[in-house]
């Protein structure tokens, strides 16, 4: 009897669990698919993460700032926004994956990554205020 299909099949459910218990979703959001629903009027919720010194040298416009390491304790900042789309991004990525397991913990449904984060928006051109 081959066992081969299987052991086959036992991998792959394991591989589609492991992937599907994972904490964070992955996804991400280019900065021009950002700026075009900021441009019709339809932003999400964007969250800087970075420290308030870096925000303040130049954000995205209408972000919110509350930094990863003070997330947790500023939750309330967030209330009624469990689940609406939250854009989240540091200055290269580092910290939204703490921010977004945070988030995601304590029950927020729909996080997504700025693609390229503030790095790759001030590359792209697009606005800093």
């Amino acid at each position: 009897m081959n066992k081969f299909p299987l052991i086959f099949t036992l991998v792959l459910l394991t591989v589609s669990f492991t992937a599907c218990s994972s904490e964070q979703t992955g996804e991400t959001i280019a900065a021009a698919d950002l700026d075009a629903l900021m441009t019709a009027g339809n932003a999400p919720l964007i969250l800087d993460v970075r420290s308030k010194k870096e925000y303040d040298s130049g954000h995205i416009p209408g972000a919110v700032n509350i930094p990863h390491t003070e997330l947790e304790a500023r939750i309330a900042e967030l209330d009624g926004r469990k689940n609406d789309m939250i854009v989240l991004h540091c200055r290269s990525g580092r910290r939204v994956v703490p921010a977004e397991e945070t988030l995601q913990r304590l029950g927020f449904t729909k996080t997504v990554e700025l693609e390229g984060n503030m790095l790759g928006w001030e590359e792209g051109g697009y606005p800093v205020e």
